[in-house]
């Protein structure tokens, strides 16, 4: 499976936990982890949510797939 998500790395980068991004979205700490793991993804009105508390764009959550496709 390919992964999509940047989200752990985002969140290391800023210095926040899964803990925190659950509290902040009313989520379960369950559920940011499996979008950490790439296990579920987070549908695009969460991510926009989740993009404007990091203070990133929803590009810097996703994973650019082109690179891996050119090299094929």
């Amino acid at each position: 499976m390919t992964h999509l998500y940047r989200l752990k790395v985002v969140l290391v980068e800023r210095e926040k936990t899964g803990k925190w991004l659950a509290d902040q979205l009313g989520k379960s700490t369950c559920t940011v982890s499996k979008w950490c793991k790439n296990t579920v993804q987070p549908d695009l009105i969460t991510l926009d949510k989740i993009s404007k508390l990091l203070n990133v764009s929803i590009k810097d959550l996703l994973v650019d797939n082109r690179e891996s496709q050119i090299k094929e």
